[in-house]
């Protein structure tokens, strides 16, 4: 008979099976192709999900360093609309969606819209040259590991490459996209949240 550990190892087990079989988030135009770097992600459809006021989940705090060591924290962005975008270098609809989010970024800062990062399962030096060959100028989260993604894990799935979401004032998750976003979309979201009183 198992034990309650034994169901949490076969639980595990086929978690592992689940998203092996999934296709992977690539660097690459070959739509399931996998990476070593990839594996384990997905890439959505861009579809967008907006929560209503009332059953919107408070976002977690995070504190983490950016590569460079400066730290940030989720909390010290408070009253502020935050966009959270998770991405690699080596995701090619991540590289597709990088001009529209600095686009986006730029054009709000100005509204009290901050944008952070979570790089993940990267290498440095090719985040490095990701940020400057894509003129991203917003800070991002240095997540080596896929652990600051896990966080969001009740609102957003962390198999899904690139996922962004945006927060409200007040800390709550208020939309999320999995997959690849746009500039209209995120534009049209960043408006909205941004818009609440």
């Amino acid at each position: 008979m198992l034990s309650v550990n034994g169901h949490r190892a076969w639980a595990v087990v086929l978690t592992v099976v689940a998203l092996t079989a999934l296709p992977a988030c690539t660097g690459s135009d070959g739509a399931g192709e996998r990476t070593p770097e990839g594996q384990g992600f997905i890439t959505g459809d861009g579809t967008a999900t907006t929560f209503d006021v009332t059953d919107r989940q408070e976002a977690p705090d995070i504190t983490a360093s950016t590569r460079d060591g400066d730290e940030i924290a989720l909390s010290d962005l408070a009253g502020d609309v935050v966009v959270i975008n998770v991405w690699a270098s080596w995701c090619g609809p991540c590289r597709a969606e990088a001009p529209a989010l600095e686009e986006v970024y730029r054009e709000n800062q100005k509204r009290g819209v901050e944008f952070v990062g979570i790089n993940t399962t990267d290498q440095e030096a090719a985040a490095a040259a990701f940020e400057e060959n894509y003129g991203v100028t917003y800070p991002s989260w240095w997540d080596e590991y896929g652990e600051l993604q896990l966080e969001f894990r009740d609102v957003a799935p962390s198999v899904y490459l690139p996922t962004t979401l945006v927060i409200d004032r007040a800390g709550r998750v208020a939309a999320r996209v999995l997959g690849p976003t746009t500039y209209s979309q995120l534009s049209d979201l960043v408006d909205q949240v941004a818009s609440e009183k």
